[in-house]
């Protein structure tokens, strides 16, 4: 049996710690709570108040983001604080980018009708044409979020 050099053992690591990173970005929900704690740190109970799914379930999610590196948690009083933890996706993200090859090309270039299409003003409308759509939400999304009221939080002060 060979033994394994202090690289080879830190390149399985970074490669397990990749694979983990991977796993937990595979699931929309997921990555749902990943865009919302990119805002604001929150706490489960607010996190939950975006999805329709059960509690437990957005509990799941945490617990896998946070065994992935890519969430912190935070004891605030009675309340855990979940946050992005950003100096670890960032650079796993990079890392595969590169090792893809893609991360030192230049960004693609406009389609030819964005190119000459002139620069509108504040307020004005697209053409159809020129007309990009927001990628849709997951279906566990609650289509109302921006009428939902901040969920109330007992204090103890």
């Amino acid at each position: 049996m060979q033994k394994r050099g202090k690289k080879t053992a830190a390149a399985g690591r970074n490669e397990k710690l990749e694979q983990k990173i991977f796993q937990a970005l595979a699931a929309a929900p997921r990555r749902s709570i990943l865009r919302h704690l990119a805002a604001s740190s929150l706490t489960a109970g607010e996190i939950a108040s975006h999805f329709t799914m059960a509690k437990p379930s957005i509990s799941q999610h945490l617990a896998i983001l946070e065994g992935a590196g890519l969430v912190s948690r935070e004891k605030r009083g009675q309340f855990v604080h979940y946050a992005l933890a950003q100096k670890v996706l960032e650079p796993c993200l990079a890392g595969f980018l590169q090792d893809v090859g893609i991360a030192d090309r230049a960004p693609p270039a406009p389609p030819e009708d964005e190119k000459q299409a002139e620069p509108r003003a504040k307020g004005t409308a697209r053409s159809a044409s020129t007309e990009r759509t927001a990628p849709t939400e997951p279906a566990d999304m609650d289509a109302g979020n921006a009428e939902k009221p901040a969920p109330a939080q007992m204090s103890m002060f």
